[in-house]
């Protein structure tokens, strides 16, 4: 079920999600102060390729203060808007009842739009 829920997540938008992901941290690597959040718009968009059966965890490292403060300043730059852009397309897919579980992907996206330092993706058991 993991398999076909991500095959119709990605012919259904989750390629072009993924391909602006990854568009976007081409563009933030290219300065070096960019290169952070680059990396965090890479984790983004390996997420939005395939969501089903794979979930994001606190990471077991404790970077503490750095961490809080690059999620502040991604919270800033773009973090808030990609978050809302994603709750739009949940609230969108919630109102079918056979969008539920892209809905649900689209939670899980915004959630780590929204503060993607600290965290790592990992496959669900």
């Amino acid at each position: 079920m993991r398999f076909l829920g991500n095959i119709i997540w990605l012919l259904f938008g989750g390629l072009a999600i993924a391909i602006e992901y990854f568009a976007a941290s081409i563009v933030l690597f290219v300065t070096i102060i960019g290169i952070p959040f680059g990396l965090q718009t890479i984790k983004l968009g390996v997420l939005a390729i395939w969501p089903f059966g794979n979930e994001v965890v606190q990471t077991d490292r404790t970077s503490g203060c750095l961490s809080t403060l690059m999620n502040i300043i991604w919270f800033f730059v773009g973090g808030f808007w990609i978050m809302i852009t994603h709750f739009f397309f949940a609230i969108l897919l919630f109102i079918t009842i056979i969008g539920i579980p892209w809905g649900m992907q689209h939670v899980k996206l915004a959630g780590l739009a929204l503060t993607p330092f600290g965290r790592d993706i990992v496959p669900k058991n």
